[in-house]
């Protein structure tokens, strides 16, 4: 029984010092760092093979896995050549959010990602993607709203969704804008987990809350 209490003690032990690992959050907080400088196709493939370079050393974290996929998926609206170009980098987004899921499957910030990938996917052909990955975007974003209703990203993901598909709907997009304005109003009062979760999304609810005046 010793042995055992002694085993679960080094277990937890080794597991917060991973958590906790200075040079890990250290790195991760200078990478962030360089996404307020990217603008081109070729600065968001560099951040995300950077990102790469960390998920492949720190192989039980799940965050570089994160912003990797986030940089492809951002390369896919940056893109300006054609849907194969666009279809490639989600590609890559895909097969990070795989890992990723696997090794995170009860966070919700997975899934909302994930339903921003299947957004990617849908925007390279909406003729011909709407309807199918429509669906499965909402459905990756309901589950991340199972998992945190109080998600502000999953919220915003939920409110552009609900807004696009507002004019298929016979509905004004701007009944959806008390929902932007609240979310905005209570943003902050959400807190990451860490400095080095996602943050992202406060601009963007205060653009649609702009176009709502």
């Amino acid at each position: 029984m010793k042995k055992i209490i002694l085993l679960l003690a080094v277990v937890l032990v080794s597991l917060v010092s991973k958590a906790q690992n200075p040079e890990y959050v250290q790195k991760m907080g200078q990478t962030l760092g360089e996404f307020a400088n990217c603008k081109t196709v070729d600065d968001f493939q560099s951040l995300g093979n950077k990102f790469e370079m960390i998920a492949n050393a720190e192989k039980g974290e799940w965050l570089p896995l994160y912003y990797q996929a986030d940089c492809y998926i951002l390369m896919s609206f940056v893109e300006q050549g054609d849907g194969a170009k666009k279809d490639s980098y989600l590609d890559v987004a895909e097969k990070a959010i795989s890992k990723m899921t696997e090794m995170a499957p009860g966070e919700a910030e997975v899934y909302v990602l994930q339903a921003f990938y299947l957004t990617g996917r849908l925007v390279v052909n909406p003729m011909e993607r709407g309807q199918q990955y429509s669906g499965l975007s909402q459905q990756a974003n309901s589950k991340a709203l199972g998992i945190d209703p109080a998600n502000p990203r999953a919220k915003l993901m939920k409110i552009q969704m609900d807004m696009g598909s507002a004019p298929y709907m016979g509905l004004d997009p701007k009944s959806f804008c008390p929902d932007a304005k609240e979310l905005l109003a209570k943003w902050d009062e959400f807190k990451p987990k860490s400095p080095i979760h996602p943050n992202w999304g406060k601009d963007q609810v205060e653009g649609i809350v702009k176009g709502c005046q």
